[in-house]
């Protein structure tokens, strides 16, 4: 059950699209008026600082109040700056917030990027990849518990997709991604003869809407699928099916002898 970070649907809410449609409009004519000072060296830098900052600050009000409870307004006080200036860099409150989304995208695949490349084997690189979509960032004790910043992200793309194209290419991109990462993973682990010859492809898309599903329920706090429960079933199911040995307790790779 959702409470403040509920998930709505844009086209429920008409009448407070109209609103900020008119408020954009508004403070489009504003900030085309007055641009930003600063057009010499080192302003391309510091305009990508500005831009990625209000990004961030998109995604934190997305995570708190839902994609379609956030405003201009919202994000510009968040990142410490004028509604006008917000407009000025991304035009309309759906291209900010489609960006958002993107960005969000962008950051957890080149994360995972990162972490995999430090990784030897295909089977470590697989546990890494579940592990990364269904646990909780770890957290150092006597720190509150990391959020569910990216389970309500998802939450937000996948509703907003079928009524928004922005998204719905955030969407795709994100996950022809993770694909195309996890059948990569698979065929050089089968390479490598860490897996046997599964049909890369099955595996992939199987896996990949697992995954997707489990998100949905860590998202929702469902009591029978805690991101605990989700990530060993999950491993189960990609050791089942590609032969290497997992042992839920201390999270170690066998391979097959």
């Amino acid at each position: 059950m959702l409470t403040e970070h509920s998930v709505h649907i844009p086209g429920t809410i008409p009448a407070r699209f109209s609103r900020d449609a008119a408020e954009d409009r508004l403070w489009d004519e504003d900030a085309m008026a007055q641009p930003p000072a600063g057009r010499g060296a080192g302003s391309r830098e510091a305009t990508e600082q500005r831009k990625e900052q209000m990004l961030r600050a998109a995604l934190e009000v997305i995570v708190e109040r839902g994609y379609a409870e956030t405003r201009i307004a919202d994000v510009a006080e968040r990142a410490g700056t004028s509604p006008a200036l917000v407009i000025y860099y991304f035009k309309t409150r759906d291209q900010l917030l489609t960006e958002a989304l993107g960005y969000s995208g962008d950051l957890w695949y080149a994360t995972g990027t990162q972490r995999l490349e430090s990784i030897a084997t295909a089977a470590g690189q697989l546990a890494e990849m579940i592990a990364m979509t269904l646990l909780p960032p770890l957290v150092q004790p006597g720190t509150d518990p990391a959020p569910r910043s990216e389970w309500l992200l998802w939450l937000d793309l996948w509703a907003l997709s079928p009524r928004s194209a922005g998204v719905a290419a955030v969407r795709r991109k994100f996950d022809e991604r993770g694909r195309q990462a996890i059948k990569a993973i698979v065929l050089a682990g089968q390479e490598a003869g860490e897996f046997t010859p599964a049909d890369a492809d099955e595996f992939t898309i199987t896996l990949s809407a697992l995954l997707d599903g489990m998100a949905v329920q860590i998202a929702l706090e469902d009591p029978d699928v805690p991101p605990a429960r989700a990530h060993e079933l999950a491993m189960r199911y990609a050791a089942g099916q590609l032969g290497f040995k997992w042992k839920p307790s201390s999270r170690l790779i066998e391979h097959p002898a």
